[in-house]
């Protein structure tokens, strides 16, 4: 009989990767040692792959004024679910910022800008705050603060395609390294309730289909929903289906023709005259959150070796071995692979047992036939041979050490 599917709650828990305290307040997760080297191996491959296309990284503050949120319109649209802070001294009201698309455009602004300079690129990791309601916070899938791989792109009307189908072509690379499959949907307003939304009607409809011909261009599998727009902008959402079937919109890219004019960002076109650019909002993971919600359960806790937190456990079957198994521990970090090394007093069936169900992908078993194979470890690595299984089960026999090691780097460096 197959093991049931476990919460990622449970799978946190069993994993130590995020905690929850009372004292700090629900819907505000601690990420453990473990749990904050997966985050900074996502946030960091999501990075990458930004540099890598042209994004320029940025960093702003977690408050500002609530004028800046008035003249967005997030201040009419989510007043209820901002959090504030009063100045002590001036008395100023700040709000904890629940979006980034305000602050970025204030850098945009800091310097004129001419069609020559376009597209601008500004990308960030960072976390904005939402007060969201108590009953409706749940594990990471919802919290109150939210992590974001967030950009923003202002550029013209003719560059939106193509910075539209980059963002894509970084989404399949992202979502093909993790092994999970998405169909692109496409969100619209609802015509019925324009009062929902900013902006008019013209931008509206220019700007879903500039979104639709993107979707086309790209073959992938999409659908349309009306209703489901941002209040500012229309959206391409990244529908992900994991391991169970269930779909979960995770990442986005939306075209916005909104708030540049609502901040009165200009750039100068070929002619000199003043120009509104068009501002994209970007994330690949989207909420990193919600999206290790989605990912915990979708793995079940089984990373792939290049996000385990922990990527080979050494374990010496008697305290005899402890000494060469050190060797070994040490050398699997100078190689920058990610180690832990049982030194207990246990059985090794025990420690085995122990590591299958801490999920890491290889074990060493270190006893006399390994000593006695690797006299020559103190002289060189390429001496050294372990014993290894994998956390299937799997028993790899004895491997030359120096050779497996490259084999792990090879694995973990084609994704960083």
């Amino acid at each position: 009989m197959s093991n049931p599917l476990k919460d990622h709650r449970e799978i946190g828990r069993e994993l130590e990767l995020f905690t929850t305290s009372d004292l700090v307040g629900s819907g505000l997760p601690l990420f453990t040692p473990k749990g904050t080297i997966i985050r900074d191996i996502l946030s960091g491959y999501s990075e990458q792959l930004q540099k890598d296309a042209g994004y320029e990284k940025v960093w702003i503050p977690h408050i500002a004024k609530e004028e800046l949120y008035k003249n967005s319109g997030h201040w009419d649209k989510f007043g209820g679910e901002l959090f504030k802070v009063k100045s002590q001294e001036t008395k100023d009201l700040f709000i904890l910022k629940p979006m980034n698309c305000p602050h970025h455009i204030q850098i945009y602004a800091s310097k004129p800008k001419s069609y020559k300079d376009l597209p601008v690129r500004y990308f960030e990791t960072t976390t904005v705050y939402r007060d969201e309601k108590s009953g409706e916070l749940g594990g990471l899938l919802r919290v109150r603060s939210v992590t974001q791989d967030d950009a923003h792109i202002f550029c013209t009307m003719e560059q939106v395609e193509q910075e539209l189908l980059i963002i894509i072509n970084m989404v399949e690379k992202m979502y093909k390294a993790l092994n999970m499959k998405f169909s692109l949907r496409l969100s619209f307003r609802d015509p019925k309730t324009p009062e929902k939304y900013l902006g008019t009607t013209e931008q509206w409809n220019e700007a879903e289909k500039i979104i639709k011909n993107v979707a086309k261009k790209t073959g992938l599998k999409y659908s349309v929903a009306i209703g489901e727009a941002a209040f500012y902008a229309p959206k391409i959402d990244i529908m992900v289906t994991d391991s169970q079937n269930r779909e979960w919109q995770l990442a986005t890219e939306q075209v916005d023709l909104v708030q540049p004019s609502r901040f009165k960002i200009t750039y100068l076109d070929s002619d000199g005259n003043k120009k509104t650019p068009i501002m994209i909002h970007k994330a690949l993971l989207g909420s990193i959150e919600r999206f290790l919600s989605v990912y915990l359960e979708h793995t079940q806790g089984n990373f792939p070796l290049w996000i385990s937190p922990v990527q080979v456990k050494i374990l010496p079957v008697s305290i005899k071995h402890n000494d060469f198994a050190n060797k070994i521990f040490k050398l699997l970090k100078e190689n920058n692979i990610r180690t832990e090394l049982d030194e207990t007093n246990s059985t090794v069936g025990l420690k085995i047992r122990n590591a299958t169900l801490q999920k890491i992908p290889y074990m060493f078993i270190i006893g006399d036939r390994e000593v006695q194979k690797s006299e020559k470890i103190i002289k060189t690595s390429k001496d050294a041979f372990v014993s290894i299984r994998t956390r299937e089960g799997k028993d790899l026999n004895s491997k030359n050490l120096y050779e497996f090691i490259q084999n792990l780097n090879k694995q973990i460096g084609n994704f960083q």
